[in-house]
């Protein structure tokens, strides 16, 4: 595999991972979002019980040449709490769906999390000092009484242990009647869009009480109603341009410039569906599980049940890329449909200069796909090898026939071992997996 400056293979090696090896998960400790700051030095997931868990890039160390940084704990904090909505009698869970960082500014960090109805802006901030040596204040925070202070005295900073603060600074919510999927930071660092299954909102970051409908698909009839958004995200660097995808399988791209109400899109991208292909299951697996523009902003890959496709921005009749996730499952639709999993949304993400793209499957497999070489491989997120930089070997799944030594059979797939969550460092090559309760931690051998 092509690392991040391409070219030359990868080995990728376990570094870490985080979380308890319990058999019986708890529900509030899955995992349901996975994202890098704009460095990588920090890496924030969320999960079922509306945590928010930051994980810190240590400093090099300069002894041992071979090894990067780890990451270790550096905040915790309860992001969302379990709601009770009293009008449409409906519990509204606290599950964090997105995570998403915004640049730094200053010495804090800013986040933007959200569950499936509000948003809040979080603000996380160090100290290590703290004043003394007040006036009109003993140590312990009692006040004293003016009239026995003779003498003036210089508050002075002491040093103290590193303490980190979370702290919402503001919330935005009741805007969304449905349930959010997605959120998305614009290029402009003002403002973002939330989107839900019928409308998408763009909101300014200073101003919680108002945010303007820019689509909104919602028929007249609910009974007429044929699709619903799936994902969207602002482009990278054009700051009026956005992508929603469908569950029909389409992308459409809208300009802001066009019209207030952007229901009118300026790109449609659809593939034609292969007639060959056709089954009763084809609606269900074309529908798209996200979407994310590359970082260059010439391209878009999206995901679907089975596959990966890369889109020019310039190409609206076809992917110019297509990757195969899982083809093998296509014969197995059916108890998937039955046990649910055909309906499991998959997240795909870029390395940091496009070259490879990856996504989960089921198993504990996460698939990277070279879009130079045009080579593939298939990686498990395991406890059997972790022992730090153990070189991870490539997995084979058969589909049918004999099966090689170390191929894996395709009926001995484990469906309740899923990755839908992956992210990559963005000038590295470390990457994060999540798998159920755990995060995994995987980089490139250095030799």
């Amino acid at each position: 595999m092509a690392g991040a400056g391409g070219g030359n293979d990868i080995q990728w090696c376990f570094s870490q991972v985080k979380g308890a090896v319990d058999d019986d998960v708890a529900e509030a400790d899955i995992i349901s979002t996975v994202e890098f700051n704009h460095s990588g030095e920090l890496l924030a997931t969320g999960d079922k019980g509306g945590r928010v868990v930051i994980f810190q890039q240590e400093q090099e160390n300069k002894t041992q040449s071979h090894s990067r940084g780890e990451y270790n704990v550096y905040s915790t904090f309860q992001s969302h709490e379990p709601e009770f909505d009293y009008l449409k009698s409906l519990e509204i869970e606290e599950k964090i769906n997105k995570i998403r960082w915004l640049p730094q500014k200053n010495a804090a960090q800013f986040l933007l999390s959200t569950n499936d109805k509000t948003i809040k802006l979080w603000k996380i901030s160090e100290r290590d000092k703290r004043p003394e040596g007040y006036n009109l204040k003993e140590e312990d925070g009692r006040y004293r009484d003016p009239t026995t202070v003779t003498t003036l005295r210089v508050p002075v900073f002491r040093p103290m242990d590193l303490m980190v603060e979370a702290s919402p600074r503001r919330i935005f919510a009741n805007a969304h009647t449905y349930h959010i999927n997605s959120i998305s930071i614009n290029s402009d660092y003002e403002t973002y869009l939330s989107a839900d299954d019928l409308r998408i909102n763009l909101w300014h970051l200073e101003i919680t009480d108002r945010s303007f409908n820019i689509v909104d698909i919602k028929p007249a009839n609910m009974e007429e109603l044929t699709e619903v958004i799936t994902a969207a995200e602002f482009h990278p660097n054009s700051c009026n341009t956005f992508v929603y995808s469908s569950s029909k399988g389409t992308i459409r791209l809208c300009d802001m410039r066009a019209s207030a109400l952007c229901d009118r899109h300026s790109k449609l991208f659809e593939e034609p569906e292969d007639p060959s292909n056709r089954s009763f299951f084809s609606e269900i697996i074309s529908s798209i599980s996200d979407v994310k523009f590359s970082h260059s902003g010439r391209y878009m890959m999206t995901r679907d049940y089975l596959s990966v496709k890369i889109w020019d921005l310039n190409m609206e009749n076809r992917p110019v890329e297509t990757y195969q996730v899982h083809e093998y499952l296509r014969s197995k639709l059916c108890s998937l449909y039955e046990n649910d999993c055909i309906f499991d949304k998959f997240e795909c993400c870029w390395n940091g200069s496009d070259s490879i793209v990856m996504t989960g499957s089921y198993n504990n497999f996460f698939r990277m796909f070279d879009r130079n070489t045009k080579r593939d491989i298939t990686l498990e997120a395991s406890r059997e090898n972790n022992k730090p930089r153990t070189v991870l070997k490539p997995r084979k799944v058969c589909a049918s026939g004999k099966r090689k030594k170390d191929e894996i059979s395709v009926d001995s797939l484990d469906f309740n071992k899923k990755i839908l969550h992956t992210a990559w460092h963005p000038k590295e090559n470390i990457i994060a997996v999540a798998t159920t309760n755990n995060l995994y931690i995987f980089q490139d051998k250095m030799n």
